[in-house]
């Protein structure tokens, strides 16, 4: 998990990446966790700092993902179950292969959700539904999914990772790197947010400080000139500070 979040890091800090697009090597997208020691598959040893519970290695993951300043396309090119499913719920947009299953077999197993889903799931496909999931146990079609709204598109197999690519360089054609890594950012953290005044605040903040950028400088004069923006700013120097 740890590799996980270091290619993360690297993603983030250099500019020439615009976008991530995530995907399983094989058949499967992930297929959960390796369950051959049986049941002492889940034993965890005490946390050396605090003496209590580790933190959970899969919600490390998500947090890193969404906590990403480029935007995240996952493919799930196969099944997905357990944290293979629940560690791709941070990313923006999920195309699914006809093959595709996603297992929320946390129950079934007796253990409960983890990677940070419980907050995640319900705000992807509604709380209704997150529990119908998770708390059955359910594995869910490619059809439901899409149904759902868990992902956005469902194609044959051999088509998945070029659909997922062609959708995440839509993403980023002609955009500010440092105005999608701001939106992405924004809308991710006004879901726990406790009204729409915080996000009133934040946007203004946000229009406030880019509004005098190069950036836009730049977009304004392209469109203009009926041109390609070519944005001067980079992601690696960092974002303006636009929450309390």
């Amino acid at each position: 998990m740890g590799l996980r979040c270091w290619v993360n890091d690297e993603c983030d800090a250099d500019d020439s990446i615009r976008v991530v697009v995530l995907t399983g090597r094989g058949r499967a997208f992930c297929a959960g966790a390796d369950l051959e020691a049986g049941g002492d598959t889940f034993v965890l040893d005490d946390d050396p700092e605090t003496g209590g519970a580790p933190a959970d290695s899969g919600g490390e993951v998500a947090l890193r993902l969404y906590r990403s300043t480029k935007p995240v396309v996952a493919a799930i090119n196969g099944p997905a179950a357990g944290v293979g499913v629940t560690m791709s719920l941070p990313a923006d947009i999920r195309i699914a292969s006809e093959t595709a299953k996603f297992g929320f077999v946390f129950t079934r197993r007796g253990l409960v959700p983890e990677a940070c889903s419980t907050w995640f799931l319900p705000r992807v496909v509604g709380i209704s539904t997150a529990l119908e999931w998770a708390v059955g146990g359910k594995i869910v079609s490619a059809s439901e999914a899409l149904e759902r709204g868990l992902v956005r598109e469902v194609v044959p197999v051999d088509q998945v990772l070029d659909r997922a690519i062609a959708v995440a360089t839509d993403l980023v054609c002609g955009t500010s790197p440092v105005s999608v890594a701001l939106t992405r950012q924004m809308m991710w953290r006004m879901l726990g947010a406790e009204s729409p005044e915080v996000a009133h605040r934040a946007e203004s903040e946000a229009i406030y400080v880019r509004g005098t950028s190069d950036d836009v400088r730049e977009g304004v004069a392209a469109f203009l000139e009926k041109r390609v923006p070519e944005f001067p700013l980079k992601v690696s120097a960092g974002l303006p500070r636009v929450f309390d």
